[in-house]
Formats: structure tokens, C-alpha cells, sequence
């Protein structure tokens, strides 16, 4: 990263009018919070991916609830980095009229832990403004349940620690030795409306991301798309990129290692987002 390049790629934000920014589990990992990927990307004994899908919970709904579980309560204690901060700054007309003074912002996140929301909230409790720039939970929110039933239309925030009482503990009594503790159909969290099951309102592989066409409206606006954290290669997110490069956009990528589309971006900065983006950024 050379001075040089900081000063191109100030120039070109100052200049941007639809900036589009896309979060992935990098912007979080500062935070404390686990990627679930790559070397080490195991909860017990499973492939925790394997578990984020509409089959795993056909096969057994107490062993995707026990992994929720355990990853509501990974996150509870988390709090965001500087690198949320940064990026939510950038949602306020007046914290980002220095940088990019003429821009519309617009945050889309892969995570599901909540961070990129609350940071926005926090800067505006701090400043006494609000933002006209959003965040945009693409995967959902791990503390959001939602009904299995078709013909039911709940869908809430749950902030429960445990969401259940069958939930609690249950990691120690792996701990403890006990492979595959039972929780019962009956005990897990069920909807206060019709009774029927609740899943964790986040989404599986395979399904459908949240206001995908809105998404994919934002992304052929865009002038600008600033990756934080991700490597991109999972569909739709991928396709993001390549649609701002289309349209004649700029791509500027903040991660700690080039990603598989390094010869697409036109900047990198390579390092700890809660380091780099304050600095870069220039807010």
C-alpha cells in the first residue's frame, strides 16, 4: 500500500455518488467472532457449514438449535471493532461530507451477527444524528426467529439468553463428555402464535438471501464498491462486484490476504480492517 495509492483511491471516493459496501466475516473476526471456515471450521464434530442447511435441519432440528445456540451466545458478548465504526461513518451526510461528500451509502453484510447494525446505531446515539445510509443484513440475524409454519407470518427479535431453557448448558455437558446431548422437539423454541417450531431466522445454504432484488439494484447503481473482509467467492456476493466492474464502477478491496479476484480490483489494501479502514478511509 503506497501513498500514492491511498491518494487515487481518496480521489475516487470523493467523486463517488452510489457507494456500495459489502462486509464479510473479516470485518467481525477483531471482534472475537469465529469465521467457521477454512482450517478449523468445526463445531463437536461437525462441519459447521454442513449444519447451515434446510437438510441438516430435516435431519435433526435439536442439533441445528444446539448450534444456533451456541452461536447466539459466541456473539451476545461481542462488541463491534473499529472497522464497523469506520464503515458506519460512512452512512452519515455529515462524518463522511470530507470524504465522499456527494454519496449515497449503502452497507450490504454477509454476517449474521448483528455488529454492522449496532455500530450504526451507536454513532447514531454518539452524534445525535441519523443516518441516510443503511445496513443490509443479506444472511439475516442470529438473534431473529421466524415460524416454520407456511400459513404463519412470525418473525421476531429474541434477545433470551438461552432462547430456551433446554438450550442452556448444553456445551458443558459436552464438556463434560456427553457426545450429543437430547433436547427434545418439545423444548425447543416454539412460536408464541401458532406453536409450530421456530428456526432461527438466518440464511442456509441453498436458500434465498434477504431483499436480494434490492440488492442487486443497489449493485447496478453503485459507482464504487468497497469490500471489507470477504473473499466473495459465495453466489450472490460474488456477483456484486462484477456488477459495479460492469456498469464501469470502481472495486476496492480491504482484507488481510488478496482474494481470488485480486485482478479485478482496481485498489487493495491489504491488513486488519480494524486497523486500515479508518486511516484509508479518512473518517
Amino acid at each position: 500500500m503506497s501513498a500514492a495509492d491511498v491518494a487515487v483511491f481518496r480521489k475516487v471516493l470523493n467523486e463517488s455518488r452510489n457507494i456500495l459496501l459489502v462486509s464479510g466475516a473479516g470485518l467481525s473476526a477483531p471482534s472475537g467472532i469465529a469465521t467457521f471456515r477454512g482450517v478449523g471450521g468445526r463445531w463437536r464434530k461437525y462441519d459447521s457449514a454442513s449444519l447451515a442447511t434446510l437438510s441438516a435441519w430435516q435431519e435433526n432440528q435439536s442439533r441445528v438449535w444446539q448450534f444456533f445456540h451456541y452461536r447466539r451466545e459466541e456473539v451476545r458478548p461481542a462488541r463491534p471493532n473499529e472497522g464497523h465504526y469506520a464503515l458506519a461513518r460512512l452512512c452519515f451526510p455529515t462524518l463522511r461530507n470530507s470524504v465522499a461528500p456527494n454519496a449515497h451509502v449503502v452497507h450490504i453484510t454477509q454476517n449474521i451477527d448483528g455488529l454492522c447494525q449496532t455500530s450504526l446505531n451507536h454513532v447514531a446515539s454518539q452524534t445525535n444524528q441519523s443516518p441516510d445510509g443503511y445496513v443490509i443484513e443479506m444472511h439475516g440475524n442470529l438473534f431473529d426467529v421466524v415460524c416454520t409454519a407456511h400459513d404463519c407470518m412470525y418473525q421476531a427479535t429474541n434477545l433470551d439468553a438461552p432462547i430456551c431453557p433446554a438450550l442452556g448448558g448444553t456445551e458443558m455437558k459436552v464438556a463434560a463428555g456427553d457426545v450429543e446431548p437430547v433436547v427434545k422437539r418439545k423444548d425447543l423454541p416454539h412460536c408464541p402464535e401458532c406453536h409450530q417450531l421456530l428456526r432461527p431466522d438466518v440464511v442456509w445454504f441453498g436458500e434465498r438471501p434477504k431483499r436480494i432484488q434490492e440488492i442487486l439494484q443497489l449493485a447496478n447503481n453503485a459507482d464504487l464498491c468497497i469490500m471489507v473482509g470477504t473473499s466473495a467467492v459465495v453466489q450472490p456476493a460474488s456477483k456484486l462486484y462484477s456488477i459495479v466492474k460492469e456498469n464501469g464502477g470502481k472495486l476496492a478491496i480491504f482484507n488481510l490476504e488478496p482474494p481470488n479476484h485480486s485482478e479485478d480490483a482496481d485498489f487493495i489494501f491489504l491488513g486488519s480492517s480494524e486497523v486500515i479502514l479508518k486511516d484509508i478511509l479518512g473518517i
